[in-house]
């Protein structure tokens, strides 16, 4: 540090600092660098408020312009002092403006918002401050015969006043409260639930991005706090308007017209505002962080330098732009604060004066002001570059002429071209409600081009046009999925994958488009995570959220998960029966956090039973941890504890009522369809009795009818059961009750001629739907697991819950031949994929067959027939020889 050095340039070339140098000598005696602004205070108790904070405040620029100069201070640390002065000015100016109105009541219910550079504490050496001013009509203190709102006016324009009235002291802050919602026509102060309606209905784009770097900086922290989460959903969206995105960057064009003397680079360059300046390294940071800050929580930092090392970190920018941008900046802020040292102007260009340029310059420690020019034009043209990667697509835009546009559908490889350009002309002509504004419309076309050349690389390019029209048919809305896919490019092709090759997932898109934003990020693309993980994640971030905002979340990421795992297939990026596990986990996550939502929404209107709790048991595939895109959720709603129990809430219920109710709340909960879409089918009827017998039953009763009267089929269901939900003693209970019962606390029966006879009644009753239907077709997936469990139930091994682990024992036991292993893992990997692919079990487009041997492993289709055909020969043979085993 060169304090002298620093001291010596301030006096010579800045005639602020002089002057501050001459008015607070003394204020530099003492240790003063590790806390300015605690220095800088004014001992003096009778001094007014607004005189106090005027000499802190110059004391405060004196000492971080020194810090500044001496290089004592980096750049984060000169702006995080001065927005900690501002804060420390408003809060003692709204405190006082209370106090001053209504002595001696508490300083609570009005809070100031900062926003802008306060808010990520990111302030200039001479800045305003941005706030808004909210306040809370049940707790501000206000005088009799005054409304809460007239005192919130009231005490905001005498906190203004305290701040920005000159004397010969100087001024505090300058404030500008123009960032409030409609401030042509609102008051300085508003009601909090009046801007929180605001921000959720009528709020313009840019303001979402003024958001990110909002903050309740002085008054009533709590207040301000409460706030900025009721509308953080405005401002971090889980579904991206892309269009907000575009209007952001459209601002930063305006901005270069506006300043278009600013913009050249040489004297009179504007430091902020100018083409590669500290505008659009800012405006580059927040369009990232507004595209996928909905999604993850991390990328949601305030402050630029920060934001730029996250969306580095995240893999969202390159390290490379991330270096360039946060050199740049650095380097602009540190001169943009020169610039209002000399003064103390609130200025962002350089000087036009070579003179007034070379003071600037020589402030800052070079020669002269060529030097400066020298030393910024390198970072300028970087950001500049960075930033106009953020531009409009050079693709040409789609021909409106109908011959021109057929030509150029046939030149893409859509054949009929003809039929596709009816289609698009059908599009543009607004034929369904999507496509009916002029802005969908405009949307439409500027997504058009990079739309047509994303499903030219389907291997069936009309067929995915075909399914994309019958998508937009029944879309209510396709202006944020046209801004989506304009903007990326890979994930209109992977779009264009998805329609060409899996009815399903279009199905899925066709009902909810905003499935298609979880693909953005790049895991998506990765196998899910485990249970608890899962779980997490479905977990709103919210405490206090209502209930059915819970489940509408939880649901929301289900269903993204459950189209990811599709995509994944459709992709190629994940092997068939690593999706299914994935399915799997994916429900039980489901029910952990569904459930356990819907036990304490049931238990605050019933309480709870004493010693007593649900369980639920998983069973058929959910049990065995492997499912389909389309399966249902087999399971068992048992309760333990003393079924003549009743329950300790305001309305008691008895414990067989309490939970038959719990489970039809938890069955609602888990497969009622809702605006955020449906979830699973529940299939109960394994429960004991069946159909005919109550919803939920005791641990006991359970146990008592497994071990006396369940059939044959019961126990074969058993074999594959596990708990799913429960607290781990309850689960072991239940776990110990069916390990006994499969290793023969159990009636003695005939398996094998029971399996033979319900296999075959099952055959008469539900046949094979289709060449493709591997499950029910002679040796396929039935067929294979009623050989397993007639195996495990005949001879009391094999008993895990996992098929392939069951298979291993029962074949290293020499009690099943060599074989199935292998045909139950093709078997499920076509089972997965035609449930995606070929749902209606029929043989699928020559288009589609090529993704159906990549998922079964196979060379081509050939091959993948020819395999699944021998697998199950393979398991045809098995189970013959088991069904005609002699028990």
């Amino acid at each position: 540090m060169d304090l002298n050095s620093a001291i010596g340039r301030a006096r010579e070339h800045s005639p602020f600092l002089a002057r501050l140098l001459e008015q607070e000598a003394g204020v530099l005696d003492g240790d003063w660098l590790a806390d300015p602004i605690a220095h800088a205070r004014v001992a003096d108790g009778d001094m007014g408020v607004a005189r106090r904070l005027r000499i802190e405040r110059r004391r405060v620029a004196l000492l971080v312009a020194l810090g500044d100069l001496s290089g004592a201070y980096d750049l984060r640390r000169v702006t995080r002092l001065l927005s900690d002065f501002a804060d420390h000015a408003l809060d003692v100016a709204i405190r006082a403006a209370i106090e001053e109105r209504t002595p001696g009541a508490q300083p609570q219910g009005f809070v100031a918002i900062a926003l802008g550079k306060q808010g990520s504490r990111e302030l200039n050496y001479s800045s305003d401050v941005d706030p808004i001013l909210l306040f809370d009509r049940a707790t501000l203190p206000h005088r009799e015969r005054e409304t809460a709102d007239e005192a919130a006016i009231k005490i905001a324009r005498r906190a203004t006043e305290l701040l920005q009235t000159r004397d010969g002291d100087g001024y505090v802050l300058r404030v500008d409260l123009r960032l409030r919602p409609a401030p042509e026509a609102s008051p300085i102060a508003l009601p909090v639930g009046a801007a929180i309606s605001y921000y959720e209905s009528q709020a313009l784009p840019w303001e979402r991005a003024a958001f990110i770097r909002a903050r309740a900086a002085a008054g009533d922290l709590s207040l301000g706090r409460r706030f900025l989460v009721a509308i953080r959903p405005f401002v971090w969206r889980r579904a991206l308007d892309y269009g907000a995105v575009a209007e952001i960057r459209q601002i930063s064009g305006r901005i270069r017209d506006h300043y278009a003397q600013g913009q050249a680079f040489g004297p009179g360059y504007d430091l902020k505002r100018g083409r590669g300046g500290i505008r659009e390294a800012e405006f580059f940071a927040q369009v990232h962080q507004l595209i996928h800050g909905g999604r993850d929580r991390a990328l949601r930092a305030p402050a630029t330098l920060d934001a730029l090392a996250v969306l580095a970190d995240a893999g969202w920018i390159a390290p490379e732009q991330a270096a360039t941008l946060a050199q740049g900046y650095t380097l602009f802020r540190t001169i943009e604060h020169r610039l209002q040292m000399v003064d103390d102007r609130q200025t962002h260009s350089l000087p036009t004066s070579p003179e007034a340029l070379d003071h600037v310059a020589r402030l800052h420690g070079v020669e002269g002001g060529a030097a400066l020019l020298d030393l910024l034009w390198p970072q300028v043209a970087a950001v500049a570059a960075v930033y106009d990667t953020l531009g409009e697509t050079d693709r040409p835009a789609v021909p409106a002429d109908a011959q021109l546009l057929e030509a150029r559908l046939a030149e893409l490889g859509f054949d009929p071209a003809d039929q596709a350009m009816r289609r698009i002309g059908d599009w543009r002509s607004g034929r369904y409600p999507a496509l009916r504004s002029p802005a969908a419309r405009t949307a439409l076309e500027a997504a058009l081009p990079e739309m047509l050349t994303s499903l030219a690389t389907a291997s069936d390019p009309y067929q995915a046009l075909i399914r994309l029209d019958a998508m937009l048919a029944r879309l209510p809305s396709a202006i944020n999925l046209f801004r989506l896919l304009e903007a990326q490019p890979a994930l209109a092709r992977l779009l264009s994958a998805i329609l060409c090759h899996a009815p399903t997932l279009a199905e899925a898109l066709a009902r909810r488009a905003t499935l298609l934003d979880g693909l953005m990020d790049a895991s998506a693309l990765e196998p899910v995570g485990e249970v608890a993980e899962l779980a997490a994640e479905m977990l709103p971030r919210d405490a206090g959220m209502p209930y059915e905002a819970v489940l509408d979340h939880a649901r929301a990421v289900v269903g993204e998960k459950r189209f990811a795992l599709g995509a994944q297939i459709v992709a190629g990026t994940s092997d068939p029966l690593t999706v299914a596990a994935g399915y799997a986990r994916v429900a039980e996550a489901a029910i952990e956090t569904l459930v356990t939502a819907t036990v304490a929404e049931f238990a605050a209107q019933h309480g709870r039973v004493p010693e007593s709790e649900l369980v639920i048991v998983a069973l058929g595939r959910l049990g065995g941890g492997l499912l389909t895109h389309a399966s249902d959720l087999d399971v068992i709603y048992l309760f333990t504890g003393d079924y003549r129990a009743e329950s300790d809430g305001a309305k008691p219920l008895g414990a067989v009522l309490y939970y038959n109710r719990l489970a039809q709340r938890v069955t609602a909960a888990l497969s009622v369809a809702t605006a955020s879409g449906p979830l699973y089918e529940i299939d109960t009827r394994l429960r004991p009795s069946g159909g005919q017998g109550p919803l939920v039953v005791s641990l006991e009763g359970f146990a008592r009818y497994q071990r006396e009267s369940a059939w044959t089929w019961e126990h074969m269901a058993l074999t594959r059961a596990r708990p799913v939900f429960g607290s781990p003693a309850a689960r072991e209970q239940v776990a110990g009750i069916i390990r006994r019962v499969l290793e023969g606390d159990r009636p003695e029966r005939d398996v094998v001629a029971e399996a033979r006879e319900m296999r075959a009644e099952m055959a008469r009753h539900k046949p094979a739907q289709g060449p493709l239907d591997v499950k029910l077709a002679p040796g396929g997936l039935v067929d294979l697991e009623f050989t397993v469990h007639v195996a495990q139930l005949v001879h009391r091994t094999g008993l895990h819950p996992d098929l392939p682990t069951a298979i291993a024992a029962l074949e290293a036991a020499g009690l099943l031949p060599e074989g199935l292993a292998g045909a139950h893992a093709l078997l499920t990997r076509a089972l997965v994929t035609f449930r995606l692919v070929a749902p209606d079990a029929q043989l699928p487009p020559s288009a589609s067959r090529a993704l159906v041997a990549r998922a079964l492993g196979q060379a081509d289709w050939d091959s993948a027939v020819a395999s699944l055909d021998a697998a199950r020969q393979r398991v045809a043979e098995i189970w013959a020889a088991v069904s005609e085993t002699k028990q």
